[in-house]
């Protein structure tokens, strides 16, 4: 019986299976599964019992307290999304090799991030990246601007793409509807990304790594042994030809081309110029300014825990082209007719998709090959990636949304609401993210991951340069950044548009797109779109009056060192921004509110200033001061008889604690304490460095070989 989705494919039975249909999963597997669920579900407890989860650094930055494991196996884990499986594999089984690049573009710059620019997030005491560009260039526009398009950028390329791919998945597995099967994965992520910050996270992405490694290697022998080994796939893959096909095209020929990572440079799919320049660009924006990423990174305990962070990151990421993308080229020479389907019909037939199946090659091989309870391990390995993905992006969403645009726009809020807000935009962003399901599943069908790379060469170079001109030149101010990147922004949404509306041809077809997209490949497009960004940036700049030094003061990696002067460093909610004017203002109106609510409940605000605040924050908080108690500033206490059932969702928030705290007056916290030191222990510097040149001397020869 096969299950009709939404929009009426159906999977119809492989060629090659005996007539009893699809392999699915048995008992055993169904154990594997649930064994992993609740796996994952004990990690993400555990590190919600152990981590302080009620201040905004204890849940966005997970109290700043990580070793070096957690910090570099949840940036693989971060990265490395169920896109990336059905995607790479997928790019792998229509194109060969060429897109592990993006891959291995990525090892130098998380190299980068922890050498060159943490240093600079980590001096600025930063959160967000939308808040170090406040720091940097002063003014509201750029810090509003970089946030909305951050959260819509996680919106189109990763969050989509990464529960389409989840999903494609699961539906092969067991015949679900895939709109069932997103939200049962949603719920059991958002739990413990609501519940837990980012320690819940970082902890739970290290176990999911441990699970995709163990899995994908397992896969990966399997598959080997069964195509005869390394030498098999070097010599019988450009044999892997389908056997219906449009006759006198290229349809369904592999590439001559396949295992070279650099190609022609005017018309192949991956230029190398393209792919060292171009795809730098938008790399250094994934690896280094990208809230995601560099929030893992900023919760590491010091800089040297962050490095060894990025280079154990750096080296897991060597796996996915052994692990990934050879895997799915094998699985284009074990179900050739059905993987590289060349003809329309049939593909829509095969997948339901008749722009090419490609994207199923990584699942055919799991169901095929492997035997009963590894399937299932290979499931986890599936859900795993989807779900580390899911909800590093899910925290770090919430991080910029509640730090960057609800405290800009309500700059009283307290920390409670904060904690609040974060909490419901997660739960707003799953919403989101299956309505745009739809959407995902009709566009750029046979390949998910070129999708993801062409979005972002429009999206993110303006991005890129503006982050690159704060670091490394002085005298970019606000008017040239906010300019460049509004230029820049408006060229790349054209081109954008331009893609979706004359999408590339398929292999039979003319190519009658306009000349611009025809000639200019992305990846050229996105070193275009830079120089486009950077002339408006330089000239705005020079034209206008330079940045006043506090917004270069430890803000540029020429002034990281900088000595800290403590009053620049207000609190996270009174930024140094709002003038003293404002502040009186605000404090009048206080004033006035207070009197106003004499009669309701009111809730005292944890911060050093202690000010009351409107306690219509949160519906919770309004439920749980029952009693009216006037606190002085400094005793911060909640008020003890609340029900048991609030007491339980109090504890899931991890807002518990401040019940403990009661008595300990609250102390302003040092103004040291934001700022973690940029010293590091000379010996185990010499460890890291010199684990950086031989992992430089590894990815040359790699990178040599494979060229």
């Amino acid at each position: 019986m096969h299950h009709q989705d939404h929009h009426g494919t159906s999977t119809p039975p492989s060629t090659s299976t005996p007539p009893g249909g699809r392999a699915t999963l048995v008992t055993l597997d169904i154990v594997v599964l649930v064994v992993y669920f609740s796996l994952i579900l004990g990690v993400g407890f555990w590190s919600m019992w152990r981590t302080k989860r009620s201040t905004v650094d204890g849940y966005f930055l997970a109290g700043k307290s990580m070793t070096w494991w957690p910090v570099g196996a949840s940036l693989f884990a971060s990265n490395i999304g169920s896109g990336h499986f059905i995607g790479l594999a997928g790019s792998g089984a229509a194109v060969g090799i060429g897109p592990i690049i993006y891959e291995w573009n990525g090892m130098m710059f998380v190299l980068l991030l922890a050498w060159i620019f943490l240093p600079i997030y980590i001096s600025s005491g930063v959160t967000t990246m939308p808040e170090y560009l406040q720091r940097r260039f002063g003014g509201r526009r750029i810090q509003l601007f970089i946030a909305v398009l951050s959260l819509f950028i996680y919106i189109f390329t990763k969050i989509s793409v990464d529960m389409y791919a989840g999903a494609l998945f699961i539906q092969l597995a067991l015949q679900w509807n895939i709109y069932l099967s997103v939200v049962l994965l949603l719920s059991i992520t958002a739990i413990y990304t609501v519940a837990g910050g980012l320690a819940a996270v970082i902890y739970t992405d290290a176990a999911q790594t441990a699970i995709m490694l163990a899995g994908s290697l397992v896969l990966m022998g399997f598959s080997f042994a069964k195509v005869g080994g390394w030498n098999a796939l070097m010599e019988e893959y450009s044999k892997a030809i389908p056997s219906i096909r449009v006759p006198n095209s290229t349809c369904g020929i592999p590439r001559d081309d396949a295992f070279n990572i650099f190609r022609d440079p005017v018309n192949s799919d991956l230029p190398w110029p393209g792919v060292i320049f171009g795809q730098s660009i938008p790399s250094m924006w994934y690896w280094c300014s990208d809230q995601v990423i560099v929030q893992r990174s900023l919760a590491a305990k010091t800089l040297t825990h962050a490095k060894g962070g990025s280079l154990l990151a750096a080296y897991l990421k060597i796996l996915p082209l052994f692990v990934i993308v050879m895997p799915g080229m094998i699985s284009r020479m074990l179900y050739t007719d059905d993987v590289a389907c060349a003809d329309p019909d049939l593909c829509k037939e095969i997948c339901g998709n008749p722009v090419g199946c490609t994207d199923t090659a990584y699942a055919r091989l799991v169901m095929e090959l492997l035997p009963a309870g590894l399937r299932g391990l290979m499931m986890a390995v599936m859900i795993a990636a989807l779900m580390s993905s899911l909800t590093s992006i899910f925290n770090s969403a919430s991080t910029i949304f509640t730090m960057d645009l609800w405290n800009n726009f309500r700059t009283r809020a307290s920390e409670w609401e904060l904690m609040i807000v974060g909490r419901v935009f997660v739960l707003l962003l799953v919403v989101v993210s299956v309505l745009w399901l739809p959407v995902v599943q009709a566009s750029q069908g046979g390949q998910l991951f070129i999708y993801i790379q062409t979005v972002s060469s429009y999206l993110q170079p303006p991005i890129t340069v503006i982050f690159f001109m704060g670091f490394f030149w002085k005298r970019t101010n606000e008017k040239g950044a906010f300019w460049g990147l509004v230029i820049g922004l408006l060229v790349g949404c054209i081109r954008m548009l331009l893609d979706f509306i004359y999408p590339a041809p398929l292999c039979y077809e003319t190519d009658d797109r306009p000349l611009v997209l025809k000639h200019v490949h992305y990846l050229y497009f996105a070193i275009l779109l830079a120089f486009i960004t950077l002339i408006p940036v330089v000239l705005g700049s020079l034209a206008t009056e330079a940045p006043k030094p506090e917004q270069i003061s430890r803000l540029t990696w020429f002034t990281r060192l900088d000595p800290v002067e403590p009053q620049k460093h207000v609190s996270l909610v009174e930024q140094s921004t709002m003038a003293l004017e404002e502040m009186k203002s605000q404090t009048s109106e206080v004033g006035v509110r207070e009197s106003e609510q004499e009669g309701g409940n009111r809730k005292v605000r944890r911060h050093s200033k202690g000010e009351l605040c409107p306690a219509l924050c949160s519906t919770l908080a309004f439920i749980s001061v029952t009693d009216e108690h006037f606190l002085s500033p400094d005793s911060s206490s909640y008020v003890q008889n609340r029900s048991r059932l609030i007491s339980a969702l109090y504890w899931l928030c991890g807002m518990e604690r401040r019940m403990e705290e009661e008595d300990a007056p609250v102390v302003p916290p040092a103004p040291a304490v934001n700022i973690q030191s940029l010293d590091e222990k000379p010996r185990l510097r010499h460890i890291v460095n010199a684990n950086l040149i031989i992992f430089l001397s590894i990815m040359s020869f790699l990178i040599g070989y494979w060229a």
